[in-house]
Formats: C-alpha cells, sequence, structure tokens
C-alpha cells in the first residue's frame, strides 16, 4: 500500500531508513549550479551514475518549489522494506 505526503522529517527518514540519499539527475539541471529532477539514490543497491547527490537543504528547496509529494511504500507485499518511491504533483495528492 502507497502513502503519499509532503513532510519533510517523514521523508527523509523513510529515505534515511533504507540507505539513500536525496540526489538530481545531472543532464536535467538548467544551469551548473541548478538542481534538476529529484530523486532517491540508493548507492548500495547499485549506484546510477547520472545521480549527483545533493544536500537535504537544496531537495527541499526544489520539492516545494515543484510542488511536489512524496509517494512511497513501506513494505512490500512480501513484507520487506520497500524502496518503491517517486515524486508526485502535489494535485495528483
Amino acid at each position: 500500500m502507497a502513502n503519499t505526503t509532503t513532510d519533510h522529517e517523514t521523508i527523509r527518514n523513510w529515505v534515511h531508513e533504507r540507505g539513500g540519499v536525496p540526489a538530481t539527475v545531472e543532464s536535467t539541471a538548467d544551469s551548473d549550479e541548478g538542481i534538476g529532477i529529484l530523486r532517491i539514490d540508493f548507492p548500495h543497491g547499485g549506484r546510477n551514475d547520472t545521480l549527483s547527490t545533493i544536500s537535504w537543504d537544496n531537495f527541499f528547496n526544489k520539492f516545494e518549489e515543484s510542488n511536489l509529494a512524496f509517494l512511497h511504500e513501506d513494505k512490500t507485499a512480501g513484507g520487506e522494506l520497500s524502496r518503491f518511491c517517486k515524486f508526485i504533483d502535489r494535485e495528483q495528492e
């Protein structure tokens, strides 16, 4: 069952519990200093070289600016800790 939140602490805790870090897709940034499409990177699950780790402050600034919500799953159907997540428009929430 998927849950949706915009609460920064809930998002940060969910990501930390799964060993993830806030990231951006490098090729989608507007400029050298810009933040592109947001992702959560799970380095221990196979590093994605197109992602760059960013600070939580930069992550949440872009999250709010883009009017996003965080759709995530706590457990898989088999009861394991799930890493399923994606960002959706808050209007879809």
